[in-house]
């Protein structure tokens, strides 16, 4: 039995189904972990665009801090309705590959939205394309973040992620480059909201373009497809057997909720008013959105450097997310109370030290959930929405003192991340190494492809009959 679909047209598979997909090896897994990869380019580049725009609307449309994060509200807000509900009953009810194209569609939609907003230069049109964008990537995270956490060797979920993250990050430079360059360039910037917001409208089409292409190649490549029912086997075969337990008594998963929500929330609002505080510290507008260039730069290269550390024992994940969250906090500290270059500087080191965070305590939350892991992903990815709280109290400050002084909100925010960091390395460590530690997908597993077929046929049976609506009758003589 395979791990592929046996149809190429199939993009459907149920949650009680087992393969062999638990114990994909590194070499199974590499090809659909690439192809999943491109999409975080996708939403990287959406994230830098957000940062720079939120900026530049302030100037062109002539609102203030705390009105223009209504985007990041926008944006992030689809992250906390779409992943719980919608996006999470289609994971699980058909799988991976439906979700990777019903993300892709929307986010399709919401980038042609761009189109009629710009024409009409509304702010309240660019909110409404920005939760369209945002209810899009937030399908296509619910999907892509689990996926690359489960789809390989467990003990290199950290390193896959945090190398799709890189990818990301590698958008998220390019973005606001291409927005000080093309969109708002030094002679755009004298035009009230002419010329740079139809080349907004020009990049986001492209876009939508090439999310159809994707939506095609999703379409026709085979692609792995990893279940709940997969992750209960892996998750036995860990735990010698050890059952998993009920979801609501998952605390692991509800503190890594919560560090990922207030942690997003401070790096979206550091993001956010980055330019602000630039421009504060005696920077003129496109030179503040290249040092964001360079600051996403460092973020996605400190990316691969993590991942680097990760292959090597000595690093474990619980280690490098306290040590680089506590960076976090140390640097927005020294940020708020420094000035000029030294206080960009200090900023800089901050972004450089958010980049392996997110995708550790994402893999850090799923570990242990076996059967719950769908729904366990699903709530981290809502916990994103943080992005949508975080801001519109930093602009809040900005508007009544100033960008430095109101750094103080995402120091609040590293804070109470790092609560659960604390929690994994005192109380959880034996469950975070061993996962790390396993075999499983390493060695040949102990289960062979018929046992595996002998346990999936009672599911698809159950299933069938249940659909059916006739009673399953097993004979006894």
């Amino acid at each position: 039995m395979g791990v592929l679909p046996s149809r190429r047209k199939r993009i459907t598979i149920r949650d009680d189904t087992i393969t062999s997909a638990a114990h994909l090896t590194l070499k199974q897994s590499l090809l659909p972990n690439l192809l999943v990869t491109t999409l975080f380019f996708l939403w990287g580049f959406a994230y830098g665009l957000l940062d720079v725009l939120n900026s530049h609307f302030q100037h062109h449309l002539s609102i203030t801090p705390t009105l223009s994060a209504l985007l990041s509200t926008s944006y992030f807000g689809a992250y906390l309705l779409l992943p719980p509900t919608l996006s999470s009953f289609i994971l699980r009810r058909h799988g991976f590959r439906a979700t990777f194209m019903l993300g892709l569609s929307i986010f399709a939609v919401g980038c042609l939205l761009f189109w009629p907003s710009g024409v009409y230069s509304s702010f309240g049109g660019f909110c409404g394309s920005m939760f369209v964008v945002g209810a899009g990537l937030a399908t296509l995270e619910t999907a892509a973040d689990p996926f690359l956490s489960i789809c390989g060797p467990p003990r290199y979920s950290e390193i896959r992620l945090n190398l799709a993250q890189a990818v990301q990050g590698v958008g998220s430079f390019v973005a606001p480059l291409l927005a000080s360059r093309v969109f708002f360039g030094k002679g755009l910037e004298k035009e009230q909201g002419g010329e740079g917001l139809k080349n907004v409208q020009w990049v986001y089409l492209g876009v939508a373009g090439f999310d159809a292409v994707l939506v095609g190649l999703f379409w026709l490549v085979p692609m792995v497809e990893v279940t709940d029912a997969d992750m209960g086997v892996q998750e036995r075969q860990i735990g010698e057997g050890k059952e998993v337990g009920l979801f609501r008594r998952q605390w692991n998963l509800f503190l890594a909720v919560g560090s990922q929500f207030c942690y997003v929330g401070a790096q979206v609002a550091v993001a956010n008013y980055f330019i602000n505080f630039c421009e504060e510290a005696g920077r003129d507008r496109a030179t503040s959105s290249d040092l964001l260039a360079v600051g996403q730069g460092l973020y996605a290269f400190n990316r691969f450097v993590a991942s680097g550390l990760l292959t090597m024992p000595a690093f474990k994940p619980r280690y490098m997310l306290a040590v680089y969250l506590g960076g976090c906090f140390v640097f927005v500290t020294a940020a708020m109370n420094t000035a000029g270059t030294t206080s960009i500087v200090m900023l800089m080191l901050v972004l450089c030290f958010e980049s392996c965070c997110f995708a550790t305590i994402f893999t850090l939350g799923l570990r242990g959930l076996g059967g719950h892991t769908k729904m366990g992903g699903s709530l981290l990815v809502a916990a994103i929405s943080g992005g949508m709280v975080f801001p519109p109290m930093m602009g809040a400050v900005v508007d009544a003192r100033d960008a430095h002084t109101a750094m103080a909100i995402p120091m609040m925010g590293y804070i109470l991340a790092f609560i659960y960091p604390v929690y994994v390395n005192i109380w959880k460590k034996d469950v975070m190494d061993s996962h790390r530690e396993t075999m499983v997908g390493i060695e040949k597993p102990a289960v062979d492809d018929k046992a595996l077929q002998l346990e999936e046929q009672p599911s698809k049976t159950e299933k069938e009959h249940a659909e059916a609506g006739t009673e399953i009758r097993l004979a006894s003589k």
